[in-house]
């Protein structure tokens, strides 16, 4: 097995919850990755808060650090139904309360916005959201936790300067996920960071060939690594860090690409 490397030192690594419970526990542990949780799917109703606990132990116990992904899938923060929005609103809070136990460095979270849907009544999904986002930040500040608003299939970073400007609350950030910017928005990164630098707080680092989210691994698609890790220095910018493979093959090459290139190195 690789051992850990400077780059898994400065790094977290997707896993997650089931998985990572069910049959990575070993895997993670044994190489000392820092894993980013992801809490999709029902364990945030029917998991032990024991379980919670024993896993954050076994993390602790060896120096690892940890982030949280909060769910997205069907949720809808900023949903005109009262109903949904309550749910969606229900389930993000309970992914925030886990923050007491991990003490994570950050919680990912998504806006959820899609102009093809939300577009047409935006001034009221705006209001909804915003009025979502308000409880949540509120809710990690008292637990010392970060929120960091990911990108996914928004199409320009207006929706996320406009919530971000809105909040103003330094629990709150912006995460960019450079995979999402080119199979989704179909550009670049510089149509984002200039825009939203004041907010970026971590990385979601996958790579594709702009064609569809494939996480592969960074060197492997068309994404410009080496032009946005310059940016970042030049400006003495130092964001939270995840990869995000799909695979074992793919982290390692993951890695490989970064020690070989060394744009990690002073993020």
């Amino acid at each position: 097995m690789p051992p850990r490397t400077s780059v898994l030192q400065g790094c977290f690594v997707n896993a997650p919850w089931y998985d990572l419970k069910d049959r990575l526990l070993d895997f993670v542990l044994e190489n000392r990755l820092q894993p980013e949780i992801g809490l999709e799917g029902t364990c945030l109703y029917d998991e032990d808060i024991g379980e919670f606990k024993r896993i954050q132990k076994l993390l602790a116990d060896r120096g690892l650090q940890c982030t949280l992904h909060a769910p997205f899938i069907d949720l809808a923060p900023g949903s005109l139904d009262p109903y949904i929005l309550e749910k969606s609103r229900d389930k993000l809070r309970r992914a925030i309360e886990l923050a007491a136990v991990f003490q994570p460095r950050s919680i990912v979270c998504h806006l959820q916005f899609e102009e093809n849907k939300h577009g047409y009544f935006f001034d009221r999904w705006l209001a909804q959201s915003l009025a979502t986002w308000r409880q949540l930040v509120e809710q990690a500040a008292a637990v010392g936790a970060r929120i960091m608003l990911e990108n996914t299939y928004e199409t320009t970073p207006e929706v996320h300067r406009l919530v971000l400007t809105e909040l103003q609350h330094p629990a709150i950030g912006f995460c960019l996920d450079v995979g999402h910017v080119a199979a989704f928005a179909r550009g670049s990164w510089q149509d984002w960071l200039p825009t939203l630098l004041p907010w970026l707080g971590q990385l979601h680092l996958h790579d594709n060939a702009g064609d569809k989210d494939r996480h592969l691994a960074p060197g492997l698609g068309s994404f410009d690594f080496p032009g946005l890790f310059q940016f970042l220095n030049e400006r003495n910018c130092h964001p939270v860090i995840t990869l995000e493979p799909h695979s074992q093959e793919d982290l390692w090459q993951a890695i490989d690409y970064f020690e070989r290139t060394g744009l990690l190195n002073g993020i």
